[in-house]
């Protein structure tokens, strides 16, 4: 027949292994795991239910802290602070339609990443003149170091000048 373990964990593999959205993948392997004609029509239990949960979320934090990385700056997948920032969004919301809490070890971890990435992008700019990566305005900035937790003395001296003066338009997130 079938090892219900290994299917269950070929999900999570998935899941933990997704795209962009593993909100979704999750729903994909629920749907298969117990609806779909061909999938195996499992009644999973609490406990893989949020096996599968977790690796969701697992996922959005990774995706979160990808674009914190001030090494990934130069790389194609780099989107910038403005994708994570709507990441962290889109991981809240996850979490509440998931009935779960926001775990408070990954927004002190986002909260440190974010102190960091400002404190390089500073040395960066000011000091080897390179231009600056953030491309997000200074409120939404200062939004997000809020939501993580950080007052806005946590942030390096001067960060405004990072932020562009004019927000860029609403589909440019995306760019």
């Amino acid at each position: 027949m079938f090892d219900r373990r290994d299917i269950v964990e070929d999900e999570l593999f998935l899941i933990r292994d997704s795209g962009e959205l593993p909100e979704i993948t999750y729903h994909s392997s629920l749907y298969y795991l117990t609806t779909d004609k061909d999938g195996p029509g499992l009644i999973l239990t609490q406990d893989e239910q949020e096996l599968l949960q977790a690796a969701a979320l697992e996922r959005c934090q990774q995706i979160i802290l990808c674009d914190l990385l001030p090494d990934n700056r130069n790389l194609s997948l780099y989107r910038g602070l403005r994708r994570s920032i709507f990441n962290w969004q889109r991981y809240c919301k996850c979490c509440q339609r998931m009935g779960r809490q926001i775990d408070e070890a990954f927004r002190d971890r986002v909260a440190h990443a974010l102190a960091e990435f400002i404190q390089q992008e500073m040395i960066d700019v000011h000091e080897k003149g390179q231009t600056s990566s953030v491309n997000c305005p200074t409120e939404e900035l200062l939004f997000f170091a809020k939501q993580v937790g950080m007052c806005r003395d946590s942030l390096a001296l001067g960060w405004q000048t990072l932020c562009p003066a004019v927000a860029l338009e609403e589909n440019e997130i995306f760019l």
